[in-house]
């Protein structure tokens, strides 16, 4: 089985390759990370300009965080900076290629993560493009959290200084062309220096709270939203020996591991231990659920993933040995992968992996590097 290997003793840092001359792109969000993105390559000498998205527009309204007030929040920024701030609408690329699987995933009674596939499609093509052929921009900067090292015209990306923070989960997808063209300044920064060096510069939005819910939708009530899309398919709930104990919204709702929001009282002759959902029966239309957090049928050893990509310029030889996360922040697990199929995989882990979710990725780690990742399709115990 092969090993991978240490990282590169021979590596050298982005910044330092290019002349400081050389105009660069910052996708600007109205957040702290962009802002402190551009102030550092602007500070290093780089000829920074800086670009808004706007990608959402089906009801960006003052309920939600509204596309208008990060436009303010990114104008007040580059204002201060003494940049130039561009501003492009990708929405119909984001519904096309992004919104459109992501309904896609939750139709077949998956769980899809559309950060993954926002990164590849909008932040790291899209916008990509437009910086380099519209803007004439060389590279393109983002406010993410990871580490991008050059090493003998390989590009590898590198999980970030802060843990907490590090986002090469959301990353794996990128390959060589995108990254050989890309920055991440704040890779080696702690989230809490972040936030310093933004109240130092007079940034109004240093205490501004990370953005989170859906790429670019934002914070939303899940379950209101994904109504508007799809239709909801009531059922009953059910535990592994076949008793009805409740009912279910629809199984869209509804992940591996969910406790929350199940709606299940105090069951006559059961534990009073939380329930929790172990599988969802999607012929019989039957949500699935169990008591105790380490259910035996929420364990799997080894998983089966598809549409395998690799970040690197050579593709590994499998099987491998190597460390590995199936959710974002998860602490990396030991593995190994061997092939299966065209463009598939077959992971095995030396520990019990907890709530195994058909459509997230597992992402594949060696020392600080990301290797690239799959997407989960099924599991087993």
């Amino acid at each position: 089985m092969a090993q991978t290997g240490s990282a590169p003793t021979q590596t050298q840092s982005h910044f330092t390759m290019n002349h400081p001359r050389e105009k660069i792109i910052v996708g600007m969000s109205g957040g702290v990370d962009s802002s402190v993105a551009a102030l550092l390559l602007l500070e290093q000498g780089y000829q920074v300009e800086g670009l808004f998205m706007k990608n959402w527009e089906e009801d960006d309204t003052k309920e939600y965080c509204s596309a208008a007030t990060d436009l303010a929040d990114a104008s007040s920024v580059a204002d201060q900076l003494g940049i130039p701030l561009h501003s492009v609408n990708f929405s119909a690329d984001y519904w096309e290629r992004v919104f459109a699987y992501f309904l896609d995933e939750y139709r077949a009674g998956r769980t899809p993560n559309p950060d993954v596939l926002c990164n590849r499609e909008i932040k790291f093509k899209a916008f990509l493009d437009y910086a380099l052929s519209t803007l004439g921009a060389s590279r393109i900067a983002t406010g993410h959290y990871a580490r991008l090292i050059e090493s003998n015209g390989e590009y590898q990306l590198q999980r970030a200084v802060d843990e907490n923070k590090d986002q090469t989960y959301f990353l794996y997808m990128l390959g060589q062309p995108q990254l050989s063209r890309s920055y991440f300044p704040l890779g080696s920064l702690a989230k809490t220096q972040v936030r310093e060096l933004a109240e130092k510069a007079g940034f109004s939005n240093h205490k501004k709270k990370d953005s989170t819910g859906i790429c670019f939708i934002g914070e939303r009530k899940f379950r209101d939203f994904l109504s508007r899309y799809l239709p909801a398919n009531p059922g009953a709930i059910q535990t592994p020996e076949g008793e009805t104990i409740g009912q279910h919204s629809g199984l869209m709702y509804y992940t591996l591991g969910q406790r929350q929001g199940l709606g299940i009282g105090g069951i006559k002759g059961t534990a009073e231990a939380p329930w929790f959902v172990v599988a969802k029966d999607l012929q019989r239309n039957l949500l699935i659920v169990a008591q105790g957090h380490q259910h035996p049928l929420l364990m799997s050893r080894s998983l089966v993933a598809g549409q395998l990509h690799w970040i690197g310029a050579r593709t590994p030889q499998l099987p491998l040995s190597c460390k590995a996360r199936i959710r974002h922040r998860q602490p990396l697990q030991s593995c190994w992968i061997e092939a299966q199929g065209k463009d598939g995989c077959r992971v095995h882990f030396d520990t019990p992996q907890r709530a195994v979710t058909p459509g997230q990725s597992i992402v594949f780690y060696s020392g600080p590097n990301c290797l690239g990742g799959a997407i989960i399709e099924s599991s087993e115990r």
